[in-house]
């Protein structure tokens, strides 16, 4: 594989040594990087907190980080295609981390003693409600990390084959893998013996629909990065 950009061609050919990210990426793609990133591991811890709480949405048992984390397997395509393979698997990863950080903090937190002079609910009940977090937080993180990069796999073989060409089919193609491992490896971890088993059923049938219809809808997202800002997939 060649080099990032033209750039980065020229600063070889002279013997350059001082190519950096600036370099690399066009400012465009740097920007784009920071904010989807960003939305990307911010939308990835709210699910994870929001997830203790089950809804029931059209006869369905939900978990409530569905309404959010579905973003993020759009927004790791658009990660990829901004970066490329190295950074969107990077992204991921990182993420991961700063879910078990996220973990660390509500546990420390939640066994630390409080100050006996203050009262109230959320004093007595935070250990209470964020606990099951710790549970919610691991079995993200496997099923994050597996499934994204099974999605990160899948969209840079749809790439090679098919290059510029069908960037919906990218997403979809990469989406329509990585939802429901996601989705089942998720659930399983994260409810399977705290909940009835049909219980555990029904919230993958709706993840799985939820994060479909999601995911689908917010394809069109992956052209909002130009070609000429690219410097490869």
């Amino acid at each position: 594989m060649g080099t990032i950009n033209p750039r980065v061609d020229s600063a070889v050919a002279v013997g350059r040594t001082d190519v950096d990210a600036t370099t690399m990426y066009s400012e465009r793609a740097v920007m784009v990087l920071m904010v989807v990133g960003g939305a990307y591991v911010a939308t990835s811890l709210m699910a994870n907190v929001m997830s203790v709480r089950i809804l029931s949405l059209g006869g369905w048992a939900v978990d409530a980080g569905t309404l959010t984390y579905p973003l993020t397997f759009t927004l790791r395509d658009v990660v990829h295609k901004a970066g490329g393979t190295a950074v969107a698997r990077t992204t991921v990863v990182a993420t991961a981390g700063f879910n078990a950080l996220l973990a660390l903090g509500l546990w420390a937190a939640a066994v630390l003693p409080g100050d006996p002079a203050t009262t109230g609910a959320a004093q007595s009940e935070f250990a209470n409600v964020l606990n099951p977090v710790l549970r919610i937080i691991a079995a993200s993180i496997i099923a994050q990390l597996i499934a994204e990069l099974v999605d990160t796999e899948v969209y840079r073989a749809w790439v090679a084959r098919f290059g510029a060409r069908h960037q919906w089919g990218r997403v979809i193609s990469s989406n329509a893998v990585s939802v429901p491992l996601d989705s089942v490896i998720f659930a399983v971890i994260a409810f399977a013996g705290r909940i009835p088993g049909a219980v555990v059923w029904s919230i993958i049938w709706a993840n799985i629909a939820i994060k479909g219809v999601t995911a689908l809808a917010s394809t069109p997202l992956i052209y909002t990065v130009r070609d000429r800002w690219v410097g490869r997939e």
